[in-house]
């Protein structure tokens, strides 16, 4: 570590895609906000760089992470530090956890080199180690985590190959979600190649699935930044019916998604992969009781404000 020993201290936020995910892949836009819950990474000096890493991992994640942090770690010069990791999100549920921890991980990672850990700076690297972990990533969770902003992202071409390019979508209004857990999710690579597989046999068919997601995308950043919450709502019910249409739901979602709706959603859907399990996100007014409501019942929730105005003093 450089110019000081005190404990470096870095989060990396989860993220929730509100409308997009897979369109995204295929040059589409999504529209994603980062969570108020995420990966705490802590560094403190030490003879070398390594990585601390949670006991809650099983060994494949493990090895995953520790190629990821070596990776990265030697970009930067691979600084003297020891980096234990606090995560708060669930492992494979939709939700960035990948990206949090590289987002945190490479705020950290960075500080220690003497480097300021910036947006771009911590996205680049965080980059780096989100290729470990899934090979060929849209960018959309990474870029989220450490802009800290609900974005509207799109890849594109660029001069040097396929590029993220992301902007700020600001809200007149609060604008919170509940986020429920409806079971285990298959592996991503399991549910992305089942879809890849499909949109290169019926190419043209999925293209216009693509095409319309990538309209209902662009029409609720524009809903958003109006304060049109219902508008947003709607846009995501028939991100929904899409999403179904890509084959990338399951009962155990569709009943997480029609219980926030009767709970009085404006709009719900699930976020991430999808398949057979994951996450579920419903946009509320008031999210507080329906999340006490879920709780009682059993369900793993919490529920997160991406954008819009706050209370004073409150950025949770």
């Amino acid at each position: 570590m450089t110019a000081s020993t005190n404990p470096l201290v870095a989060f990396g936020a989860g993220k929730v895609i509100l409308l997009g995910e897979h369109s995204v892949v295929y040059g589409y836009p999504a529209l994603a906000g980062p969570l108020s819950f995420g990966v705490t990474a802590r560094g403190v000096p030490a003879r070398s760089c390594q990585l601390d890493v949670p006991v809650t991992a099983d060994a494949a994640q493990k090895r995953l992470m520790r190629k990821a942090f070596t990776r990265a770690a030697r970009l930067v010069g691979e600084p003297k530090v020891k980096v234990t990791l606090e995560p708060q999100l669930p492992l494979s549920a939709g939700l960035g956890s990948s990206a949090a921890l590289a987002v945190a991980l490479s705020r950290v990672l960075l500080q220690a080199a003497g480097q300021v850990p910036t947006p771009k700076a911590t996205a680049q690297l965080a980059w780096e180690m989100e290729q470990e972990f899934h090979g060929t990533p849209s960018g959309v969770d990474h870029t989220t985590s450490a802009e800290e902003k609900l974005i509207l992202y799109r890849r594109v071409q660029g001069p040097s190959g396929v590029v993220g390019r992301a902007r700020e979508v600001k809200s007149p209004r609060a604008l919170s979600v509940v986020v429920a857990l409806a079971g285990a999710r298959s592996p991503t690579k399991v549910t992305v190649g089942a879809l890849r597989e499909r949109q290169a046999r019926w190419p043209e068919r999925y293209r216009r699935l693509f095409a319309q997601v990538g309209r209902l995308v662009t029409e609720a950043s524009k809903a958003v930044e109006a304060g049109d919450l219902e508008g947003l709502g709607d846009a995501m019910n028939v991100n929904q019916g899409l999403l179904g249409a890509l084959g990338l739901s399951s009962p155990a979602l569709e009943d997480m998604v029609y219980r926030l709706r009767g709970m009085g959603a404006l709009g719900a859907k699930f976020t991430g992969a999808g398949g057979d399990g994951g996450a579920v996100i419903g946009l509320f007014l008031e999210p507080g009781p329906v999340v006490a409501k879920l709780t009682r019942d059993g369900v793993r929730c919490f529920a997160s404000q991406l954008a819009g105005p706050r209370p004073h003093g409150d950025r949770s």
